[in-house]
Parts: C-alpha cells; sequence; structure tokens
C-alpha cells in the first residue's frame, strides 16, 4: 500500500512561467488534457492556474487572453507538501484546505502533484470519485 506523497505523486510535471499568456496556458491545457499549470518563476513555484482561473478571473472580466499573463490569475497561496509527508495528512490538507491539487515540494523545488482524484483511487478505487478520475479525459 502507498504511504507517502512521493509514492502517488505523478512526476509529468506541467509548467509555465509566470510571463506566460493566459492563451498559452490554455492551449497547453488542451493539448495534455488537464486543467491545471504549474506558474513558475526561475524554476520556483509562485502559483497554480486552472482552467476555472482562467474562466472566472479572466473570461468573465473580458480579458484578452493573447495578453495577460498566467501570474496575474494563478491562485499563490498555494498548499503544498513534501514528498516523504504521509497520505493522511495530504488527505487532511486537502480536506482543510478544499484544493483539488497539492504539488509535491523538495528543497524549495516542485517534484511531483498530486490530485484529489489519486487519493480517491488510492484510498477507495471503487468510489464514484475513483471512477471518474480514472475515467479517460473527454474533450
Amino acid at each position: 500500500m502507498v504511504e507517502t506523497a512521493g509514492e502517488l505523486m505523478s512526476t509529468d510535471l506541467v509548467t509555465l512561467p509566470e510571463s506566460a499568456t493566459l492563451t498559452d496556458a490554455a492551449r497547453l491545457m488542451r493539448e495534455r488534457a488537464i486543467g491545471d499549470v504549474l506558474v513558475t518563476s526561475d524554476e520556483a513555484l509562485v502559483g497554480i492556474l486552472t482552467d476555472r482561473d482562467i474562466v472566472v478571473r479572466a473570461v468573465a472580466d473580458g480579458a484578452d487572453l493573447s495578453n495577460e499573463r498566467a501570474g496575474t490569475h494563478a491562485s499563490r497561496d498555494v498548499v503544498t507538501v513534501g514528498p516523504d509527508d504521509p497520505l493522511k495528512d495530504v488527505v487532511t490538507k486537502v480536506r482543510n484546505h478544499a484544493v483539488r491539487r497539492v504539488p509535491v515540494v523538495d528543497g524549495g523545488k516542485v517534484v511531483g502533484i498530486l490530485s484529489m482524484g489519486d487519493l480517491a483511487i488510492e484510498r477507495d478505487e471503487t468510489s464514484p470519485l475513483a471512477d471518474v478520475s480514472a475515467a479517460t479525459p473527454n474533450q
């Protein structure tokens, strides 16, 4: 059984510099069939940008997505965990902070990411959330 964040995390990280445009971010999300990108500055995590952030913080306000920067619209108060953190602690953080994704940081560098779906699949593979999370993304 998986015990730590490092054992379960995905290391297939998708990052963009904070200077990238929202159009760049949206295209990358579409190409990779994902709902978020990690926003970085000099390889350090500065935030996380989700498809919902783009819609709620930019599109809804009529922003020009080709001129708006990822760093401007990213959530900067990011909840993180370490690779050695027990999964039970990660689940507690996800629950207490109401987040869907948690970057895994080691020595100041992002080394992985965990999603609520990853945790659902690991903890109860028969749950509805695990079923949805394991399904092929629809585009």
